[in-house]
């Protein structure tokens, strides 16, 4: 009976704590205990099972997909989000919006930011980023080449000059082509001296933001020009391709694809992202979905942030419906 006392007189303190809301010190006074008491009490409760903690997922969020994605992948982080229909351009605005709001909040001071230029959806993110109040970065860096078409090259420019001027930042251009026409002249370009000083701080990125890509160009790509002609593209779909970023091509497994086409790109290399500490790929839509599949099993990406619809494709889940199981039954102050 002893026991069943205690045990009667800690669900009494968990009840007067977690239901009516009072604080330790009201309990103490009330029942001429001490606080330290009441404070072991709350504990023991846990212990006991007789307070059991229960996190209500908000709607239109994702708790289960998230961790499917961490499990299946190897993730740190997967953000995924809600998007009221299945298609690209909704669901790169939706996923822009979270990127913004994921690098405003997790923005460490003199953070070197790489970021790879030719990406709608890297885009969307920099046009939802508000200033940065606090904490700012130190470089951005643009991880692929921008040069192109010269109707459309002054994009990269602007993104990633916009880009720093939202986080504190200052920006390091790649004032080459993403793609050379030869490897000849790819050599030739890396020889310039500004070329170089940008890629040189590849090493020193802390943060990378990038998009996925399949074997066929996105519009914005293929409008500047940095891409490589349907014959060359085949080649690499024959040789098992799936995807790419930053030009990079994988196979489904997330193998590299090596072609005679890597040795022409001006970028930051699968090796260099590897060695990054925090890799974050902004990707969603059915047509991308095996290209995504591929990228997350080469093992560098560390946080995804896609679309619902997306998500459920690359975890098998057909349905995909806000989690969560009943009130939060703590609350947060010390016990």
């Amino acid at each position: 009976m002893s026991r069943l006392n205690e045990l009667r007189l800690i669900a009494r303190v968990a009840q007067m704590y977690h239901q009516e809301g009072r604080r330790q010190s009201e309990i103490a006074g009330h029942l001429r205990i001490s606080q330290a008491t009441v404070s072991r009490m709350l504990k023991k409760a846990q212990q006991e099972g007789i307070v059991r903690t229960t996190i209500v997922a908000p709607s239109g969020t994702y708790t289960e997909l998230e961790a499917r994605l961490r499990d299946l992948y190897g993730l740190s982080e997967a953000i995924v989000v809600e998007c009221t229909e299945d298609r690209d351009a909704a669901i790169m605005a939706r996923i822009g919006e979270a990127a913004a709001h994921f690098l405003e909040a997790t923005l460490q001071s003199d953070e070197i930011i790489g970021v790879s230029s030719w990406s709608e959806t890297v885009l969307k993110m920099v046009e939802n980023i508000h200033p940065a109040k606090s904490s700012k970065a130190k470089l951005i860096v643009q991880t692929l080449g921008g040069m192109g078409d010269p109707a459309v090259q002054t994009h990269a420019t602007q993104l990633i000059t916009r880009l720093a001027r939202l986080t504190g930042a200052e920006p390091r251009l790649l004032a080459a082509q993403g793609v050379a026409q030869s490897r000849e002249a790819k050599l030739v370009m890396l020889s310039d001296p500004y070329v170089r000083e940008t890629m040189d701080l590849f090493p020193k990125i802390t943060l990378a933001i990038l998009g996925i890509g399949g074997i066929e160009p996105s519009s914005m790509l293929a409008r500047s020009g940095n891409v490589f002609s349907s014959n060359e593209l085949r080649d690499v779909t024959e040789a098992g391709g799936v995807g790419e970023f930053s030009l990079c091509f994988f196979d489904s497994e997330g193998r590299t694809v090596k072609t005679p086409l890597s040795d022409r790109v001006i970028g930051i290399s699968r090796e260099e992202l590897g060695q990054i500490d925090r890799v974050a790929a902004l990707a969603g839509g059915r047509a991308k979905a095996e290209a995504i599949r591929g990228a997350l099993r080469t093992g560098v990406i560390d946080l995804l942030i896609t679309d619902k619809f997306t998500a459920a494709r690359l975890t098998g889940l057909e349905e995909t419906s806000p989690e969560g199981a009943g009130p939060m039954e703590t609350r947060d102050e010390a016990v």
